[in-house]
């Protein structure tokens, strides 16, 4: 299906058009120039995307085209919104275009829904700041926002609270707010971050609808490139606070010119192909005082001369290139005889497992087995007379095991027990209700066994977290935080040292990193040293959740890689909790979906992306997005209906029936059986399985 039935204004005078915008910042170490000089313009109807690393100046234009800069910021250049000048405009000016002709969509919607008021307080409050509407007039306008961003039961949830919603419900309330008023233009900054895949694709199908709801064109910032490839008309590129590529999407995604583009795109792991190795970005943005002589990306540009120190190059059309560029060596990608674009960020083959090693996983010990595993939290109201009102069914009945030498991707959207299973594994100090299954590790029951044993199974068995800054000590340096582990586990201290250097080299840090504390490090360095500590050990298994969820594309890229090189080097299981498939498809040798504390698919990596039985599964695959514009644009995507379903209300029957695209084709009886009966585990396949009556294909590609 196309895109939108809204196509960009040709020859309409631009909805925003921003002219030589320059931020300044002042800062202890000096004055940070966070922006410096990006011009672009969108027309009525058009979507244009902002792409590029954490640091790259994308939120701070943002906030600049707002006016939402702190008053020391120095501004100059110009931003016009449909003719008119914000530049330097008088805040109580401001406050009349910010929400009506111009509105943004903020990266948390948490923290940018004010916790005390609902959600229909907030937009109506919206509407009347801009219209002289009566509170029931605005009441009803908010009612038809809601039920236009797709929130089911708008009538109930306008008197629900913020933290009542789920974050998907959260961020289409924002957009609600957004578009209440009509605006010109939306401003959208990372809008899915953070988002499970599918919640990620409805919240991108939700914005388009508000595009063509409003006819507003719509500026969204992220870094995240295969995010925008259905969705943007455009795309700019930009690293150290300028713009370095830009061009229509298709163009763009298609011919690459700026190595660093290239590496973005060789850095996006992807659901749809086995990938041997990915092509990230190495080392760091420069930083905005310290900026290299010549090209910003000079220092980590494999493709560096000379002659891209002489001076800063501006952006413009080289040679025979079709698009604008800030490369001198850009037009070299267009002769016969010149660079080879996909061959600029090469990297050595990483571990991959062999079709020996597949066949015989039958024959490998298995190192960790879950067996009928149930975990219910009960769910209480009440202070003073506190009572049980309902159970939080956050595993329910799971059975797994992994091998040695083999990684198992636990994926589904939040809320499906994947990291309330892995806790079970992790901290085998809970005690679990009588009959609620076990949890072996090397045979061993973790619940049953002796402190000493206790003890050696920490050893055995190590957890990296999703958020790399905040796993770590701030008060320590790295070196005191790897050695630790050893410290505390009876390392000799004259050997504690050669291993500390030794970890750091193995997560591919320098030994000048264990004299810098947990501030002083990006998030893809703190996550290596988040490996390291976990590796210091030298485990069994690693428990990995989510490792690579808070990091920029070329930094996850740097994980990946590093990951499954450390498991094919160390011989590691590894137990891996995601929502991204695309991850998934890169680290594991089996894949388990779950939903709602069951697990209901569970096979071969290669036999889940190739042939999903499940239609959850189907969901997600499809959800996944391609950084291929005509692609992604072109392919049907399998619907998810309605919100994720609460762990304390579980209905009886299949608990996928209400969401499930499959149930709506299904005859009565069929349904009828998906009603009555829950659905087990059972073989569709040889080492597949999948918990549904009706498992398969979806009978239209039957």
């Amino acid at each position: 299906m196309p895109r939108t039935a809204l196509q960009p204004a040709s020859g309409a005078p631009p909805a925003l058009a921003v002219r030589d915008l320059r931020v300044s910042l002042p800062g202890e170490g000096g004055t940070v120039h966070a922006v410096r000089g990006i011009s672009y313009e969108v027309l009525p109807g058009e979507v244009v995307a902002i792409v590029g690393e954490s640091g790259a100046g994308k939120s701070v234009s943002a906030a600049a085209i707002m006016g939402l800069l702190p008053e020391t910021a120095e501004v100059a250049g110009s931003v016009r919104l449909a003719g008119r000048e914000l530049i330097g405009l008088e805040e109580s000016h401001l406050c009349r275009v910010r929400g009506d002709a111009l509105s943004m969509v903020f990266q948390h919607s948490l923290t940018s829904l004010t916790p005390v008021y609902s959600v229909g307080y907030q937009i109506t409050e919206a509407l009347r700041a801009h219209r002289r509407l009566d509170r029931a007039t605005a009441r009803q306008r908010a009612v038809e926002l809601l039920t236009a961003v797709g929130i089911p039961e708008p009538t109930r949830t306008i008197h629900a609270f913020p933290h009542e919603c789920s974050g998907g419900m959260r961020q289409r309330v924002a957009i609600a707010m957004a578009i209440a008023n009509d605006p010109k233009v939306i401003i959208a900054d990372e809008p899915t971050t953070a988002l499970d895949v599918t919640t990620q694709a409805q919240i991108l199908d939700v914005l388009k609808t508000a595009r063509t709801l409003t006819g507003a064109a719509l500026v969204i910032i992220t870094h995240d490139l295969a995010l925008v490839a259905g969705v943007a008309d455009r795309v700019h590129v930009m690293y150290a606070g300028r713009f370095v590529e830009e061009g229509p999407v298709d163009d763009v995604f298609a011919r690459p010119r700026m190595p660093y583009t290239i590496g973005l795109l060789g850095a996006v792991p992807r659901a749809d192909l086995d990938q041997s190795a990915l092509t990230p970005v190495e080392g760091t943005p420069p930083s905005p005082l310290l900026l290299p002589d010549g090209c910003p990306f000079v220092l980590r540009c494999p493709l560096a001369a000379d002659v891209c120190r002489d001076g800063e190059p501006a952006l413009r059309t080289r040679g025979n290139v079709t698009h604008p560029t800030a490369c001198v060596r850009s037009d070299e990608f267009e002769r016969e005889d010149g660079l080879d674009p996909a061959r600029v960020f090469s990297v050595p083959r990483t571990g991959r497992r062999t079709e020996t090693e597949r066949r015989k996983r039958a024959e490998r010990p298995v190192l960790l087995e879950v067996d009928h595993l149930v975990r219910h939290f009960p769910v209480y109201r009440g202070t003073v007379l506190r009572r049980r009102v309902g159970t939080v069914t956050a595993v329910d009945d799971v059975s797994l095991d992994v091998r040695e030498k083999e990684t198992l991707a636990l994926v589904g959207e939040s809320g499906s027990g994947k990291s309330t299973l892995l806790n079970e594994i992790a901290d085998p100090r809970k005690t679990l209700d009588p009959g609620a299954g076990r949890v072996l590790i090397a045979g061993r029951d973790i619940h049953r066994i002796t402190h000493r044993q206790r003890r050696r199974l920490c050893r055995d068995v190590q957890l990296v977290l999703q958020d790399p800054v905040a796993s770590l000590d701030p008060r320590l340096p790295i070196g005191d935080i790897l050695g630790e582990p050893l410290l505390t586990h009876g390392w000799p201290r004259d050997h504690i040292g050669l291993r500390i250097s030794e970890l750091l080299d193995l997560v591919g840090l320098d030994a000048a990193h264990a004299d810098r504390f947990p501030r002083e490090l990006s998030g893809g360095q703190a996550q290596r040293v988040n490996i390291a500590r976990a590796l210091a050990l030298k485990p069994r298994l690693l428990l990995l959740d989510e490792p690579v969820s808070a990091l920029d594309v070329s930094v996850q890229a740097s994980v990946l890689n590093l990951l499954r090189t450390l498991k094919a080097e160390l011989s590691l299981s590894c137990l891996l909790v995601t929502h991204d498939l695309a991850v998934a498809r890169y680290l594991a040798d089996r894949v388990a979906v779950m939903h709602l504390g069951r697990i209901v698919e569970l096979a071969p990596a290669t036999s889940v992306f190739a042939q999903p039985s499940h239609p959850y599964t189907h969901v997600l695959l499809s959800a996944a997005p391609l950084p291929e514009p005509q692609r992604e644009r072109a392919r049907q995507h399998v619907p998810l209906l309605g919100e994720p379903l609460d762990p304390a209300a579980v209905p009886t029957g299949c608990r996928f029936r209400s969401r499930c695209p499959r149930y709506l084709e299904l005859s009565p009886g069929e349904r009828r059986r998906c009603e009555d009966q829950d659905p087990d585990l059972l073989g569709v396949a040889e080492d597949h399985a999948a918990a549904c009556h009706f498992a398969g294909p979806p009978r239209g590609n039957a």
